[in-house]
């Protein structure tokens, strides 16, 4: 596809994600792509990254991973594009498809809004129970305006990781850019830490992802930031840039 029907297949995916999101029917009965490069990445890790080897090894072993990984993911992305064009508007349609898949855009405003609606009704309890499945810290230690910073936080950054990056590698780069990307993401939030275990296998996982969601940071910034001009005025949209930076 050239980018102009990329750019297209895109906005339709976004309706699309934006109104159905996630439809559990489906995933209750087959697994979702994520799922399938999460077994991707946890086979590599168990055949290289064995508590036997040195560090050195295990990061020359990660390094080799990460890059397999996505020379596969890219391999894959490139065989469905010129799959889907053989069909002409019904490949298109079911491009679209495939990338409001990758998009989170539903499933994360859902989840936020579920905080603000439990705050509303069931009290404190309820609103740290909501954000307890968006965020990893403790919700217990959290009053209300901390649970309210926690899920705008995690708006924040998922939209970045979640709907923002995917896009835009989308955009740029078709399917291939798309896959890359997801499979970069998955893994960094699987290997990506700094325990003794994945230190060093996880290292070029977690370095390419910074990479990969450098742009899209910035970009989200300025979508926030033009939220907030449009719905709250200049001053709003201006203290939305300043806190994110």
């Amino acid at each position: 596809m050239t980018i102009d029907e990329n750019l297209l297949v895109l906005l339709l995916a976004l309706l699309l994600d934006r109104i159905a999101g996630d439809p559990q029917w489906l995933w209750s009965r087959m697994p979702h792509p994520v799922v399938m490069f999460g077994a991707a990445i946890s086979y590599a890790e168990r055949q290289l990254n064995p508590a036997s080897l040195t560090g050195s090894q295990r990061r020359m072993n990660g390094i080799a991973a990460i890059l397999a990984l996505l020379l596969l993911a890219v391999a894959a992305g490139f065989v469905f594009n010129r799959f889907f064009a053989l069909f002409g508007l019904v490949g298109i349609l079911l491009e679209t498809g495939l990338v409001a898949i990758f998009l989170a855009q539903k499933s994360l405003a859902d989840h936020v809004a579920a905080v603000a609606v439990a705050l509303r009704h069931e009290g404190l309890a309820g609103g740290r129970a909501a954000v307890s499945r968006i965020v990893g810290r403790d919700p217990e230690t959290l009053d209300e305006p901390a649970v309210c910073r926690a899920a705008i936080e995690s708006l924040a950054e998922n939209f970045s990781d979640g709907v923002v990056a995917p896009a835009l590698w989308y955009a740029i780069f078709g399917l291939p850019g798309l896959f890359a990307y997801k499979m970069l993401n998955t893994a960094d939030s699987m290997i990506g830490h700094k325990s003794e275990k994945y230190i060093d296998f996880g290292w070029a996982a977690a370095r390419l992802d910074d990479v990969a969601n450098w742009p899209a940071a910035r970009l989200s910034i300025l979508l926030i930031a033009a939220g907030a001009w449009i719905r709250r005025g200049t001053s709003a949209g201006r203290e939305a840039v300043r806190v994110a930076m």
